[in-house]
């Protein structure tokens, strides 16, 4: 992707203001059927548990824009892994990245499911300072886990049958 179609601070705040934001959320889980959680370090949902994801940029396909958050947020190679669409859910937030109190931000998330055997011995600490393995269980009764990531396991999991 192209450093240039990234936005300087003022444009993406402005951005965030009036528009929404589309994203990938990453489903991750292990053979054992328990599922990858980062501990955000950025706002919105900052010190909570969150799947690791992120937007995507204009001009960027959908396939590429995939590849690149699977890279960037788990530093693995995304060709060799095959990923599942869940879905397409809103993230609202009354928060953004930049404190602002005058505006929130308004994520359209395309959820993907990935398994993985075993992950990188260091994961990227960009947007998580910490990464753990979860129980679905254990994340949807942690009051530490976002209620955004709790939603995607009512019901289901994105363990592959």
């Amino acid at each position: 992707m192209k450093n240039e179609l990234r936005l300087e601070p003022k444009e993406f705040a402005n951005l965030i203001r009036h528009a929404p934001l589309v994203s990938i959320d990453l489903l991750v889980n292990n053979e054992d059927g328990q599922i990858l959680l980062g501990k955000r370090a950025n706002a919105p949902a900052k010190d909570m548990w969150f799947v690791p994801g992120g937007r995507i940029y204009k001009g960027e396909r959908l396939a590429q824009a995939l590849g690149r958050v699977i890279g960037e947020e788990l530093g693995i190679d995304a060709n060799s892994h095959a990923t599942r669409f869940l879905g397409v859910f809103d993230h609202i937030y009354e928060e953004n990245v930049f404190g602002d109190p005058d505006f929130g931000t308004h994520f359209v998330v395309l959820a993907h499911a990935l398994q993985l055997e075993i992950l990188p011995d260091r994961l990227p600490p960009d947007q998580h300072s910490s990464f753990r393995w979860w129980s679905i269980n254990d994340l949807s009764k942690s009051p530490d886990v976002h209620p955004y990531t709790k939603a995607y396991f009512e019901g289901h999991t994105p363990r592959e049958k």
